[in-house]
């Protein structure tokens, strides 16, 4: 909890002292070393590191689907056991159902809840238009670009009235163009929809461009190592000589190669 004068805070994800091992050929191995973290309602925070630094499963254990070796996960101030209900989920692969259609894959949450067919298909076109797919309800999956495989997942998850949507790095396996496309949507979609989103991702450019708060995490066993809290105005813009500094200031402390050295590996 935080404290404004007499006023208290509740936070909508909290963590308490995370730890996460495994089992590597009969030795305990910590990925997460301890982890306490405070998010708000509606605030967009980016989990960032290094690749393989644990914020694949930091994002799975406050998903309730990977379990926790030591702490405690807080959702909307009550104790989280097992996935809860009011989280949804954006992976980094699309993990749509090939045999759905795009109507099909967005309504499937609801439908499953037992919600009537006219209800369910309003709430689903609803976020189709949303995600600029309207015309495309009836194709399939192998018919659409991996950058609107995206867009339907995104749809999907909100469709389902989460209060928390976690994203696992969703467009990591995209191209450079279709990237930076879909980052500009999931921002205008997060204002006009407003969600606490935590999104992982190892992109300087993607965490500055999209975050109210970058947790930047160490190597494992990943601990916090610095918060960084992004007051830029939105829509922000990568070349202002405020988002640069930033980005210089981050890199520093993150051995992640920039972009244009990734691009000539």
């Amino acid at each position: 909890m935080e404290r404004t004068g007499a006023i208290e805070k509740q936070s909508m994800v909290r963590l308490e002292n995370i730890k996460k091992s495994f089992d590597v050929s009969g030795k305990s191995v910590e990925v997460i070393g301890g982890i306490d973290l405070d998010i708000e309602k509606n605030e967009f925070v980016v989990l960032f590191g290094a690749g393989q630094c644990g914020k694949t499963t930091l994002l799975k254990m406050i998903a309730g689907l990977e379990d926790i070796t030591k702490g405690t996960v807080y959702i909307d101030g009550k104790k989280s056991s097992g996935f809860h209900p009011g989280v949804g989920m954006v992976y980094q692969t699309t993990s749509l159902f090939p045999w759905l259609t795009v109507m099909g894959n967005v309504e499937f949450g609801p439908k499953a809840r037992g919600i009537k067919k006219e209800e369910r298909r309003k709430k689903a076109q609803y976020y189709i238009d949303l995600v600029g797919l309207h015309g495309f309800e009836k194709h399939y999956p192998v018919k659409l670009s991996g950058g609107m495989c995206q867009r339907v997942g995104i749809a999907r998850a909100y469709c389902n009235d989460p209060d928390i949507i976690l994203m696992d790095e969703p467009f990591g396996h995209l191209d450079a163009q279709t990237r930076y496309m879909m980052e500009e949507e999931v921002e205008k979609i997060w204002a006009k929809e407003k969600r606490t989103v935590i999104f992982v991702t190892n992109n300087i450019e993607e965490a500055l461009y999209l975050a109210d708060r970058i947790i930047i995490l160490t190597e494992c066993p990943a601990v916090v190592a610095k918060e960084y809290r992004i007051d830029l105005p939105r829509p922000r813009s990568m070349v202002s000589e405020e988002f640069l500094a930033l980005r210089e200031e981050i890199s520093q402390l993150v051995d992640i190669p920039r972009e244009s050295e990734e691009k000539a590996v």
